[in-house]
């Protein structure tokens, strides 16, 4: 199957699948899908997943509202997105409209990577790949909130 494919039914496809997928696709393959009809429904599956990956006992006592902000539009735009942890959970809220304490723009591509264990956050924000505005001790500890399935 290809990650055109399985990302085509997103909807099917478990977390290490696709983790699995978007290790093996080139990034010219993850492009043309996250600029295709079916981006808002991968993001808003992948969105909707967070929830489910996060770690409260990693969180400890963090209360944070972060908005990610993935470039590419087809509008040109940004697609925008709040999660809200608090209290030991992680709530995706349905528009972001309260002030963050993070705030992380990536470009469609990389977020995939991020978001399957397949890209180094980190990294990316070294060379500018990920933009983090905001706490960043927080940005550099995100990752370990949630247990992010690798390929």
């Amino acid at each position: 199957m290809s990650v055109l494919d399985a990302l085509g039914d997103f909807n099917s496809v478990d977390p290490k699948q696709f983790a699995q997928l978007v290790k093996g696709a080139p990034d010219s393959q993850l492009a043309e899908i996250m600029n295709s009809p079916q981006r808002k429904t991968i993001l808003d599956t992948i969105f909707s997943r967070f929830p489910e990956l996060f770690r409260p006992d990693r969180a400890g006592s963090t209360n944070a509202v972060i908005h990610w902000n993935i470039t590419g539009a087809a509008d040109g735009g940004v697609d925008s997105y709040e999660l809200v942890i608090a209290d030991g959970k992680c709530v995706l809220s349905p528009s972001p409209d309260q002030d963050a304490k993070l705030s992380i723009t990536v470009g469609p591509v990389d977020f995939l990577k991020v978001v399957s264990g397949v890209g180094n956050p980190m990294m990316m924000f070294m060379t500018g790949k990920l933009k983090a505005k905001g706490d960043l001790a927080l940005a550099a500890n995100i990752a370990n909130l949630f247990d992010i399935p690798k390929a």
